[in-house]
């Protein structure tokens, strides 16, 4: 379940009374209120803020969450199983009918209770495998296990592509320490899963992206031939490569790149390895 437009639509009387709740202090109150009613700048202007609260302000996602204790209070006295982070929340129950039964008064409690809209689009009766949550997903079997979702996967490629079209003219060790930081973070927010498919496949394709970038750093046919002799490939086979006439993607997925720079070359090389960096990880934890 995700909540329409949540930030901008967060009632202020709302969640001042439940700050209330717990501060008595007038005048932190009345700098809350004023933090919220600030406005923000558009087309040269000051909007007023007459509801919702300032996106990407250090408040605005404690305030939110102060809110959203009540839904959490209220799936507690249902006695629903239930992890929600900020405005996104996963019910879970033993049926189909039953996930619509608590669909429609979740719908109810929010619009009555909260002032807030259920986003209809983002938001399904379905099986857990069927749904992601903060980038994670679940396995189909009877024993579920957790994996990373095939959007994560997607957005993370999409980063790492265009990071790539702007290494051409780097040196290869240049590009893996940008590169490497992009992935180490990745790699730390999916500690968890279980499921490690996904990071060895990501592994193997971005060493396949390097392999790639090398072959057209290398150019020309005679280049490519000393190179890969340097390698460790013999004369015969070093030029039978460079002149195959196929593309560098295709070259970076093949026998001859993958015997001349192995994964543990790329390990010398110092590239995090999403895998082996996860199971370090869990191993930690």
């Amino acid at each position: 379940m995700d909540l329409e437009k949540f930030f901008d639509r967060v009632n202020h009387d709302m969640v001042m009374s439940r700050v209330a709740r717990k501060v008595r202090d007038e005048r932190v109150l009345k700098l809350l209120r004023r933090y919220l009613e600030a406005g923000m700048m558009e087309g040269g202007g000051v909007k007023p803020g007459e509801e919702g609260t300032p996106q990407g302000g250090p408040l605005s996602p404690l305030l939110s969450n102060i809110l959203l204790t009540d839904l959490d209070r209220e799936l507690e006295k249902r006695r629903h199983r239930f992890c929600r982070y900020a405005d996104d929340c996963n019910v879970y129950v033993k049926s189909k009918a039953a996930g619509r039964r608590v669909m429609a008064a979740m719908r109810s409690f929010l619009e009555k209770k909260l002032k807030l809209r259920v986003n209809e689009e983002k938001s399904a009766v379905a099986r857990p495998w069927g749904r992601k949550f903060l980038g994670s997903t679940m396995s189909r079997e009877r024993e579920p296990r957790l994996k990373i979702a095939a959007t994560s996967r997607q957005r993370r490629e999409e980063k790492i592509r265009q990071l790539m079209r702007t290494a051409r003219g780097r040196s290869l060790q240049k590009t893996i320490a940008i590169l490497n930081p992009l992935l180490r973070g990745w790699v730390a927010y999916f500690r968890l899963v279980e499921i490690k498919a996904v990071l060895e496949e990501l592994d193997g394709w971005i060493r396949r992206k390097l392999r790639t970038l090398l072959w057209r750093q290398w150019k020309r046919p005679s280049t490519r031939v000393q190179r890969l002799k340097q390698r460790g490939l013999g004369e015969h086979p070093a030029r039978l490569s460079a002149n195959n006439g196929h593309g560098p993607w295709w070259n970076g997925g093949a026998a001859h790149m993958h015997r001349a720079y192995p994964k543990s070359w790329f390990d010398r090389m110092e590239l995090l390895s999403l895998l082996d960096t996860q199971r370090r990880l869990q191993s930690l934890s």
